[in-house]
Formats: structure tokens, sequence, C-alpha cells
């Protein structure tokens, strides 16, 4: 599961959020403690309670005392807003960019996006 490109605890944190966004997870919903987690995935106990911590600091999880870490209410809601902002930012500002150093004007892209949409349907 995990590999050499980010620390396995950022691995760990993204994971998460791939399985709120998708819907494995729910809000509200405990997720496995950092000792399961560390079991599981045969990982040192401490580097899941640090992709633990991150995604407390983030809001993406809350802890009830005595009992575990759950899905926050407001999680899948915050992780689409930033995957929304990163893909304008990261995928459509750079190819309007490239388009307009290569002389691309927006209606062909635009034609092209409704060309593409129109053969998945």
């Amino acid at each position: 599961m995990f590999d050499d490109r980010s620390p396995i605890y950022q691995q760990i944190a993204d994971k998460i959020k791939d399985d709120i966004v998708s819907g494995i997870l729910q809000e509200d919903e405990q997720v496995m403690s950092t000792n399961q987690y560390a079991a599981f995935y045969r990982i040192n106990p401490a580097t899941a309670a640090k992709g633990f911590h991150l995604l407390t600091e983030e809001g993406i999880l809350y802890k009830k005392r005595g009992i575990g870490m759950f899905v926050s209410g407001e999680a899948k809601q915050s992780l689409l807003r930033q995957r929304r902002e990163r893909f304008f930012e990261e995928v459509v500002d750079r190819m309007l960019a490239e388009a307009e150093t290569i002389g691309v004007p927006i209606s062909e892209i635009i034609g092209r996006i409704e060309q593409a949409k129109g053969s998945d349907e």
C-alpha cells in the first residue's frame, strides 16, 4: 500500500481522506484506532498516530475521549472543497496558461471538452 513518494504518515492521511471522499467512511463513523491501523498495515504505531494527528489538526477527524477517532461532520464537504480548488489550480489554470502560450482559443478548449463529454454519454 505504501510507496516511497511521500512519508507513510502522509499516505495514511491521504488514504483516509480518499475513503471519506469516496463514501467508504461516513461522517461521524469511527475509524480504526492507531494501534489497529499499525497492526493491519504492519507499521509503527507512532507513524499511524502522526497521520491521525494530521487529520485531527485539519478537522477531518475528531476524538471522543475513551472511545476513539471519528470522521468529522464537515469532513467530506471540506475535502471536496479543497480538491475542487486544487483541481482548478493544478489542472485548469495550468491548462489555460499553456493554451494561451501556444495560441489555443478558449472556445476550442470548450468544444473539445463538450466533445469528450458527449462521447461518454
